[in-house]
């Protein structure tokens, strides 16, 4: 099977294929990535003004970690002041829960970075193309539809581990808009929903009515893997399209539940089909959750 070889393989690519030595002899000097998922990563001029005025050659920008990213990769500091990005796949098992303490390591990645490009060129030549970013190793299924397929070990870079390699990059913390992650199918409900909108520059934002919650957050959403996992299975279980989230603070799904037209869910809500399914939810049905919603199959 082809092995991805992670976003890390980034800077070799675009110097591989010529295009880096394409924007420099086209008089550019600085460059905005950021994950393709990431809905909130658009470019912003006065990020892009301060990064120039400080001559800086990469930035990172961060974000104060929730509970729904524990499992990003955070920001850490080395002895001499260097910053580092690490992994949680980097993590030994038994620092698991310092990893994911939000306390101890407040800032995690959002994977919208900014580069220097004759910085980046200059040491790739140092460094004869290789950056040499640290290996990740996961373990996944040879085929991810089919989780009992055999596992292998998937290596990978990531692109913001390069933070460690650019003497001098800084980090930003900025808000919380720039980064609307969409890896999960719970991720993808909540743009689905009435959440989101589109500012006069076509950037996504949260509604100026929504109001449950921390102050102008979205909604955590987990969803039942075993049955929403594939756009298949929310196509399925969300026909319509998704339930109302504008007063929801936290929607949590286990078992096969399907909406109706013009559903509302409010407050924190979590459904459970309790073992039997699937189970309908009618049309225009209103849900105010404080706590456990058993729902009956029917």
């Amino acid at each position: 099977e082809w092995n991805p070889p992670g976003h890390g393989d980034l800077y070799a690519a675009i110097s591989t294929s010529g295009i880096l030595d394409q924007l420099l002899s086209a008089g550019y000097e600085y460059a905005f990535v950021s994950n393709s998922d990431n809905l909130g990563a658009v470019l912003d001029m006065s990020i892009l003004g301060y990064f120039a005025e400080e001559r800086l050659p990469f930035l990172m920008e961060v974000a104060y970690r929730t509970a729904a990213d524990r499992k990003g990769g955070h920001l850490a500091q080395q002895a001499n002041g260097q910053l580092i990005l690490r992994e949680l796949a980097q993590c030994p098992p038994n620092e698991v829960g310092d990893f994911q303490n939000i306390e101890r390591y407040p800032f995690f990645n959002t994977n919208n970075l900014w580069l220097h490009l004759p910085t980046l060129q200059r040491l790739l030549e140092e460094r004869y193309g290789v950056l040499g970013l640290p290996l990740i190793r996961n373990e996944k299924p040879i085929d991810p539809t089919r989780p009992e397929t055999p596992a292998i070990y998937q290596l990978e870079t990531a692109m913001g581990s390069a933070i460690a390699v650019f003497e001098g990059a800084q980090a930003m913390r900025v808000p919380r808009s720039r980064f609307v992650p969409v890896k999960t199918s719970g991720d993808l409900l909540v743009p689905m929903s009435d959440v989101y909108g589109l500012n006069k520059e076509f950037a996504i934002q949260l509604s100026h009515q929504r109001h449950a919650g921390p102050p102008r957050r979205p909604p955590l959403v987990e969803l039942d893997a075993s049955n929403y996992q594939r756009i298949s299975d929310m196509q399925l279980r969300f026909p319509y399209g998704a339930p109302s989230l504008l007063n929801c603070a936290r929607l949590t799904i286990n078992g096969d539940i399907r909406f109706g037209r013009n559903v509302v869910l409010e407050g924190d809500v979590l459904l459970s089909s309790n073992g039997a399914g699937p189970v309908h939810i009618g049309d225009g049905e209103c849900i105010i959750g404080e706590r456990q919603q058993i729902l009956e199959h029917h």
